[in-house]
């Protein structure tokens, strides 16, 4: 590297089609972390507030950078008649596309779907796995690629996806804003954050990270909404950050373009 000059990884720079999910789900949710619970009581609760304890399932719903991760998918499933899962990284797509087929989706959901379970309109959810395959498509597809669009979702979430694609703080604001221009006026959203990551590992694979913390969550999202809590949850589950901050919140009536 030439002296003086500072190199920076960005999202188009990283080995997506060579993320290993399988890995990345023995690493993270195999065995249930405490905070990964913690987590999706928060999600359920709040969501659960949102929609007044009832299980409407009227409304569309996106995961946006799902990932190798069903617990979004899973917290927003009473509501929604419709549930897109928007992922880049082919073997993420094909890892979900298994997920919601008709076999069901691997027992390591089913402990994060026990936690939902004990607020009514989730227990009132007869057989989640069937439920999940009837209402989920699964896109392939950029977070990026929402800047712009047309297409609007009334629920959404977003988790370890804007701070965990690149160093660049540019590309961490621009995917904020597609995110949350994405969603309906009114939308209810979860958006979860790496604090102070310096990337992160999975297999042999490195990945970049931008480094967030309480108040940079804050000033990307405050734009978008007028009611938002976010929660430090003083939580690391490997070297290399801080904790995790779990931002919670409805979008503003009045929709910009992002």
């Amino acid at each position: 590297m030439e002296r003086g000059k500072v190199t920076m990884d960005r999202n188009a720079d990283a080995p997506w089609s060579k993320f290993d999910p399988e890995v990345y789900v023995d690493d993270n949710y195999r065995t249930p972390l405490e905070v990964d619970l913690l987590i999706v009581r928060l999600m359920r609760d709040y969501f659960t507030r949102c929609f007044d304890g009832a299980a409407p399932r009227s409304v569309r719903g996106v995961d946006v950078g799902a990932g190798a991760n069903l617990y979004p998918a899973l917290s927003m499933l009473p509501w929604c008649e419709k549930l897109l899962l928007l992922e880049f990284a082919p073997p993420n797509v094909e890892y979900l596309e298994k997920q919601v087929s008709p076999a069901g989706y691997d027992i390591a959901w089913d402990p994060f779907w026990d936690v939902l379970r004990e607020a009514p309109a989730y227990g009132a959810v007869d057989r989640p796995r069937d439920r999940i395959g009837e209402v989920t498509r699964v896109e392939q597809g950029s977070l990026f690629d929402l800047g712009g669009g047309t297409r609007r979702w009334d629920l959404g979430t977003m988790f370890f996806v804007a701070d965990s694609m690149s160093e660049a703080p540019e590309e961490f604001h621009r995917g904020v804003r597609c995110f949350m221009g994405a969603l309906a006026g009114g939308a209810p959203f979860a958006a979860a954050f790496m604090k102070e990551s310096v990337g992160y590992r999975v297999g042999d694979h490195d990945y970049p990270a931008y480094r967030v913390n309480e108040a940079t969550v804050a000033q990307s999202l405050e734009p978008f909404t007028g009611e938002l809590e976010i929660h430090d949850l003083h939580h690391s589950v490997r070297p290399g950050h801080e904790g995790m901050l779990l931002a919670l919140g409805r979008r503003n009536t009045e929709v910009a373009a992002p």
